[in-house]
């Protein structure tokens, strides 16, 4: 008699209640994958802010701006590349294309502070005030941030408030002190926000 009955109740399809949970799971994780960016890399994120204190380091020990641009442009090459490379490993590992809505509307976010910081730049540097480029660079960078991260996790927009509200404190602040709000927004932020996308994101 007991062998009957637990062979009735395997026999039973699954409940509708327990396929409805599982679906409605389903349908939720899928939602938030369509409206998240989750490739934003932590932990490379963290790394390129080591860079950049690195960078800051050696750019204070320049003597001429072309130097000191030199050094910084180098540092934002590195760091894109990092970046990239970041992307491109931790979209394999979340199963998250980097052609999909949510990438493409990141880089929508992303992208045009960037280009309008690179205009700025060509004009400071021609209208002879390079003092000038380290609130530029640094709000400019935050608005990108704040921009494109809001199609991704909490932190990204997060940590773009706080580089824009480090611009305006450089915008206000003597010119010899640019190159260390670079060396605490672009490093120290990087390494903070970097560790924490990296622990609650998957890297």
């Amino acid at each position: 008699m007991k062998q009957e009955t637990a062979r009735k109740d395997q026999d039973q399809p699954p409940s509708l209640h327990g396929r409805a949970a599982d679906n409605l799971e389903y349908i939720r994780d899928a939602m938030q994958r369509s409206r998240e960016f989750t490739a934003v890399p932590g932990y490379a994120g963290a790394l390129m802010g080591v860079t950049a204190i690195g960078a800051g380091v050696i750019a204070e020990t320049q003597t001429e701006p072309l130097f000191w641009l030199a050094t910084w442009m180098t540092e934002a090459v590195l760091a894109f590349l990092i970046g990239v490379l970041a992307m491109w490993q931790k979209s394999k590992v979340s199963d998250t294309a980097l052609n999909s809505i949510p990438a493409r509307k990141f880089a929508l976010g992303f992208l045009p502070p960037l280009i309008a910081g690179v205009i700025l730049t060509a004009l400071l540097l021609y209208k002879g005030s390079p003092s000038l480029l380290p609130p530029v660079w640094i709000t400019l960078y935050g608005v990108a941030v704040v921009t494109g991260g809001s199609y991704s996790v909490r932190p990204v927009p997060l940590m773009g408030w706080l580089f824009i509200l480090a611009g305006a404190a450089a915008t206000v602040a003597r010119p010899e002190l640019g190159n260390y709000f670079m060396i605490a927004s672009f490093g120290f932020l990087h390494i903070v926000f970097g560790l924490v996308i990296g622990r609650k994101y998957g890297g």
